[in-house]
Protein backbone atom coordinates (compact mmCIF):
# COMPACT_ATOMS: atom_id res chain seq x y z
CA UNK A 1 0.00 0.00 0.00
CA UNK A 2 1.35 3.78 -1.24
CA UNK A 3 1.82 5.18 2.53
CA UNK A 4 0.12 8.96 3.38
CA UNK A 5 -0.12 9.34 6.77
CA UNK A 6 -0.36 12.72 8.94
CA UNK A 7 2.98 11.99 10.21
CA UNK A 8 5.70 12.55 7.65
CA UNK A 9 8.20 10.34 9.38
CA UNK A 10 6.22 7.60 8.56
CA UNK A 11 5.77 7.84 5.02
CA UNK A 12 9.61 6.52 4.55
CA UNK A 13 8.79 3.16 6.74
CA UNK A 14 10.30 0.12 4.62
CA UNK A 15 7.54 -1.90 2.23
CA UNK A 16 6.75 -4.84 3.58
CA UNK A 17 6.00 -7.81 1.70
CA UNK A 18 2.76 -9.82 1.73
CA UNK A 19 2.98 -13.06 3.47
CA UNK A 20 -0.44 -14.43 4.03
CA UNK A 21 -0.12 -18.70 5.06
CA UNK A 22 -1.82 -20.94 7.67
CA UNK A 23 -0.45 -23.51 9.61
CA UNK A 24 -0.97 -26.38 12.07
CA UNK A 25 0.86 -25.81 15.25
CA UNK A 26 -0.39 -28.60 17.09
CA UNK A 27 -3.88 -30.54 16.99
CA UNK A 28 -5.06 -27.70 19.49
CA UNK A 29 -4.05 -24.54 17.43
CA UNK A 30 -2.88 -22.96 14.44
CA UNK A 31 -1.08 -19.88 13.06
CA UNK A 32 -1.93 -17.29 10.85
CA UNK A 33 0.50 -14.63 9.20
CA UNK A 34 -1.20 -11.48 7.73
CA UNK A 35 1.50 -9.28 6.58
CA UNK A 36 1.40 -6.77 4.09
CA UNK A 37 -1.61 -4.93 2.47
CA UNK A 38 -5.36 -5.24 3.59
CA UNK A 39 -7.91 -5.40 0.50
CA UNK A 40 -7.40 -4.79 -3.15
CA UNK A 41 -4.23 -2.48 -4.37
CA UNK A 42 -2.71 -0.85 -6.81
CA UNK A 43 0.65 -1.07 -5.65
CA UNK A 44 1.28 -5.34 -5.08
CA UNK A 45 0.22 -7.92 -3.67
CA UNK A 46 -2.57 -7.94 -1.01
CA UNK A 47 -4.66 -9.52 1.58
CA UNK A 48 -8.51 -10.11 1.22
CA UNK A 49 -11.40 -10.92 3.75
CA UNK A 50 -12.11 -13.86 0.69
CA UNK A 51 -8.64 -15.05 1.95
CA UNK A 52 -9.10 -15.01 5.33
CA UNK A 53 -12.47 -16.49 5.08
CA UNK A 54 -10.94 -19.41 2.44
CA UNK A 55 -8.50 -20.44 5.32
CA UNK A 56 -11.29 -19.74 8.36
CA UNK A 57 -13.54 -22.07 7.21
CA UNK A 58 -11.65 -25.08 7.50
CA UNK A 59 -10.02 -24.57 10.77
CA UNK A 60 -11.07 -26.62 13.30
CA UNK A 61 -8.53 -25.91 16.15
CA UNK A 62 -9.16 -24.64 19.50
CA UNK A 63 -6.58 -21.73 19.46
CA UNK A 64 -5.65 -19.43 16.24
CA UNK A 65 -2.55 -17.36 16.71
CA UNK A 66 -3.17 -14.43 14.23
CA UNK A 67 0.65 -12.93 13.20
CA UNK A 68 0.01 -9.33 11.56
CA UNK A 69 2.48 -6.80 10.46
CA UNK A 70 0.75 -4.29 8.09
CA UNK A 71 0.34 -0.64 7.65
CA UNK A 72 -3.67 -1.16 6.68
CA UNK A 73 -5.36 -0.46 3.56
CA UNK A 74 -9.09 -0.74 2.80
CA UNK A 75 -11.02 0.18 5.65
CA UNK A 76 -13.86 -2.88 4.52
CA UNK A 77 -11.94 -5.17 3.78
CA UNK A 78 -10.36 -4.52 7.53
CA UNK A 79 -13.67 -4.70 9.21
CA UNK A 80 -14.79 -8.02 7.24
CA UNK A 81 -11.70 -9.87 8.65
CA UNK A 82 -12.35 -8.55 11.64
CA UNK A 83 -15.71 -9.65 12.14
CA UNK A 84 -14.60 -13.02 10.50
CA UNK A 85 -12.11 -13.51 13.45
CA UNK A 86 -14.52 -12.41 16.24
CA UNK A 87 -16.86 -14.75 15.04
CA UNK A 88 -14.87 -17.67 14.74
CA UNK A 89 -15.12 -20.32 17.15
CA UNK A 90 -11.33 -20.54 17.85
CA UNK A 91 -9.90 -18.53 20.78
CA UNK A 92 -7.91 -16.15 18.52
CA UNK A 93 -4.75 -14.49 20.00
CA UNK A 94 -3.80 -12.10 17.34
CA UNK A 95 -0.05 -11.00 17.62
CA UNK A 96 1.51 -7.57 16.28
CA UNK A 97 4.42 -8.46 15.35
CA UNK A 98 5.64 -4.82 13.43
CA UNK A 99 2.82 -2.52 13.06
CA UNK A 100 -0.98 -2.91 12.62
CA UNK A 101 -1.98 0.55 11.16
CA UNK A 102 -4.94 1.83 9.54
CA UNK A 103 -7.02 -1.44 8.74
CA UNK A 104 -4.98 -3.38 10.44
CA UNK A 105 -5.43 -1.93 13.80
CA UNK A 106 -9.36 -2.62 13.38
CA UNK A 107 -8.12 -6.60 12.67
CA UNK A 108 -6.12 -6.99 15.62
CA UNK A 109 -9.10 -5.47 17.87
CA UNK A 110 -10.69 -9.45 16.94
CA UNK A 111 -8.24 -11.17 19.54
CA UNK A 112 -9.41 -13.00 22.91
CA UNK A 113 -6.14 -12.06 23.96
CA UNK A 114 -3.67 -9.14 21.95
CA UNK A 115 0.02 -9.55 22.63
CA UNK A 116 2.29 -7.12 20.86
CA UNK A 117 5.56 -7.87 20.17
CA UNK A 118 8.37 -5.12 21.94
CA UNK A 119 8.68 -2.38 19.65
CA UNK A 120 5.94 -2.67 17.89
CA UNK A 121 3.31 0.11 16.87
CA UNK A 122 -0.45 0.53 16.71
CA UNK A 123 -2.06 3.11 14.54
CA UNK A 124 -5.50 4.30 14.52
CA UNK A 125 -6.65 7.62 11.83
CA UNK A 126 -9.52 8.59 9.96
CA UNK A 127 -11.06 7.16 6.81
CA UNK A 128 -10.01 8.77 3.45
CA UNK A 129 -10.72 8.25 0.06
CA UNK A 130 -10.52 10.39 -3.25
CA UNK A 131 -14.01 12.24 -4.41
CA UNK A 132 -14.83 14.30 -7.79
CA UNK A 133 -18.26 15.83 -8.45
CA UNK A 134 -20.49 18.25 -7.68
CA UNK A 135 -21.23 19.39 -4.23
CA UNK A 136 -24.05 17.30 -3.79
CA UNK A 137 -21.59 14.39 -4.95
CA UNK A 138 -19.27 15.14 -2.25
CA UNK A 139 -21.85 15.55 0.30
CA UNK A 140 -22.14 11.60 -0.17
CA UNK A 141 -19.00 10.99 0.04
CA UNK A 142 -18.71 12.68 3.48
CA UNK A 143 -21.86 11.63 4.66
CA UNK A 144 -19.67 8.03 4.16
CA UNK A 145 -16.76 9.00 5.70
CA UNK A 146 -18.73 10.29 8.75
CA UNK A 147 -20.29 7.31 8.91
CA UNK A 148 -17.31 4.65 8.37
CA UNK A 149 -15.44 6.34 11.35
CA UNK A 150 -18.33 6.11 13.78
CA UNK A 151 -17.84 2.23 12.78
CA UNK A 152 -13.76 2.42 13.25
CA UNK A 153 -14.38 4.20 16.68
CA UNK A 154 -17.22 1.74 17.91
CA UNK A 155 -14.73 -1.25 17.06
CA UNK A 156 -11.43 0.99 19.13
CA UNK A 157 -14.01 0.89 22.05
CA UNK A 158 -14.30 -2.40 22.73
CA UNK A 159 -11.08 -2.31 23.95
CA UNK A 160 -10.08 1.20 24.90
CA UNK A 161 -10.57 2.18 28.75
CA UNK A 162 -10.54 5.91 28.02
CA UNK A 163 -13.72 8.25 26.96
CA UNK A 164 -15.59 7.37 23.36
CA UNK A 165 -14.58 11.26 23.02
CA UNK A 166 -10.67 10.74 23.31
CA UNK A 167 -10.85 8.20 20.77
CA UNK A 168 -12.34 9.91 18.77
CA UNK A 169 -9.43 12.66 19.11
CA UNK A 170 -6.64 9.70 18.53
CA UNK A 171 -8.59 8.71 15.35
CA UNK A 172 -9.16 12.29 14.14
CA UNK A 173 -5.08 13.09 14.61
CA UNK A 174 -4.37 10.17 13.49
CA UNK A 175 -2.03 8.56 16.28
CA UNK A 176 0.57 6.39 16.76
CA UNK A 177 0.97 4.16 20.12
CA UNK A 178 3.97 2.54 21.14
CA UNK A 179 3.71 -1.66 22.58
CA UNK A 180 3.37 0.02 25.98
CA UNK A 181 0.85 2.77 25.29
CA UNK A 182 -1.20 0.68 23.68
CA UNK A 183 -1.20 -1.89 26.64
CA UNK A 184 -2.29 1.75 29.34
CA UNK A 185 -5.40 2.23 26.64
CA UNK A 186 -6.33 -1.66 26.72
CA UNK A 187 -5.88 -2.01 23.22
CA UNK A 188 -3.44 -4.55 24.05
CA UNK A 189 -3.66 -7.32 26.69
CA UNK A 190 0.47 -7.65 27.19
CA UNK A 191 3.67 -6.79 25.83
CA UNK A 192 6.39 -9.26 25.08
CA UNK A 193 10.09 -8.61 26.81
CA UNK A 194 12.25 -11.56 24.98
CA UNK A 195 15.06 -9.09 24.44
CA UNK A 196 15.70 -8.29 28.63
CA UNK A 197 17.19 -11.03 30.79
CA UNK A 198 15.35 -12.05 33.46
CA UNK A 199 18.07 -12.71 35.63
CA UNK A 200 19.57 -9.21 35.00
CA UNK A 201 20.69 -6.86 38.08
CA UNK A 202 19.64 -3.08 37.58
CA UNK A 203 23.11 -1.96 38.54
CA UNK A 204 21.98 0.99 40.69
CA UNK A 205 19.55 -1.66 43.00
CA UNK A 206 22.53 -3.80 43.21
CA UNK A 207 24.70 -1.05 44.67
CA UNK A 208 22.13 -0.26 47.16
CA UNK A 209 21.36 -3.16 48.37
CA UNK A 210 24.97 -3.79 49.25
CA UNK A 211 25.35 -0.89 51.18
CA UNK A 212 22.27 -1.23 53.41
CA UNK A 213 23.82 -4.79 53.77
CA UNK A 214 27.24 -3.38 55.02
CA UNK A 215 25.64 -0.69 57.06
CA UNK A 216 23.23 -2.87 59.00
CA UNK A 217 26.28 -5.20 59.24
CA UNK A 218 28.54 -1.99 61.12
CA UNK A 219 25.42 -0.42 62.69
CA UNK A 220 24.97 -4.02 64.19
CA UNK A 221 28.87 -4.03 65.11
CA UNK A 222 28.84 -0.76 67.01
CA UNK A 223 25.70 -1.97 68.80
CA UNK A 224 27.50 -5.55 70.39
CA UNK A 225 30.52 -3.02 71.10
CA UNK A 226 28.51 -0.49 72.62
CA UNK A 227 26.64 -3.80 74.57
CA UNK A 228 29.66 -4.96 75.51
CA UNK A 229 31.11 -1.82 77.16
CA UNK A 230 27.86 -1.28 78.95
CA UNK A 231 28.37 -4.44 80.66
CA UNK A 232 32.17 -3.71 81.79
CA UNK A 233 31.23 -0.84 83.29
Amino acid sequence: MKKRFKNEKYNSLPKIDKVFKAEALDEDSAKLIIYGDIGESWWGDYITASDVERVLKDLTTNTLHVHINSYGGDVFEGIAIYNLLKNHKAKVVIHIDGVAASAASLIAMAGDDIISGTGAMIMVHEAWTYAYGNKTDIQKVLNSLIGIDKSIVDIYMTRFTGNRSEMETFVRNETWFTSDEALEFGLVDKVTNDTQDDDETDPDDFKNSVLERIRAKKANENNNILNKFKRQV
